[in-house]
């Protein structure tokens, strides 16, 4: 076989190779992993009270991000989520639904509430969601008492036994806290 005859097999195979390795590369976000993390960061799944209003527009094309979606409140009254990718640089903003939970939480003023059936039970494990101007963030606790929603109740952050916090309760699952 002479060199232009192996040169004349190889290159195209070579080529081939090259170009399905950069597809593969270039390989779209799956957007339900952002419709998931959209979900755990605000409590709900999308269509519901304090979820993402929709799902994320299925024609959008991001790049796979390898590495973890970095998620924040975005806007005044806090009625989207931002989510970005800081390895790819992209960012998206998804409209969520019933801020006024979120809202809820105002100044930490007594204000009477009308007692409903206990969403969280003490011990229960909860997400506490704390924010701050300009910031949110996210953490695992357990309910120290049990709680009707939009009462506040006291709480224990993720494994520390003597010191609890009060937070009032937005969701099954979920307590929340306003810092100034």
């Amino acid at each position: 076989m002479t060199q232009r005859t192996f040169l004349g097999r190889i290159l195209p195979l070579g080529l081939a190779c090259g170009l399905v390795t950069t597809a593969w590369a270039a390989a779209p976000m799956e957007l339900s992993v952002i419709d998931r993390a959209v979900a755990d960061f605000t409590g709900a799944r999308a269509g519901e009270p304090g979820g993402a209003k929709l799902p994320v527009d299925r024609r959008l094309r991001l790049t796979d991000c390898q590495a973890p979606l970095e998620l924040q409140w975005f806007g005044r009254d806090q009625r989207s989520v931002q989510v970005a990718c800081p390895t790819a640089g992209w960012k998206i903003y998804v409209a969520v639904d019933g801020a006024s939970d979120r809202r809820a939480l105002g100044t930490g003023s007594a204000q009477p509430v009308e007692k409903g059936p206990a969403i969280v039970k003490r011990g229960e494990t909860v997400s506490i969601l704390m924010r701050g101007k300009g910031f949110s963030l996210s953490r695992h606790g357990s309910a120290a008492e049990d709680g009707a929603q939009g009462e506040w109740i006291k709480v224990r952050a993720g494994g520390e036994r003597t010191e609890t916090l009060r937070a009032v309760v937005l969701r099954p699952g979920q307590v929340g806290i306003d810092l100034p």
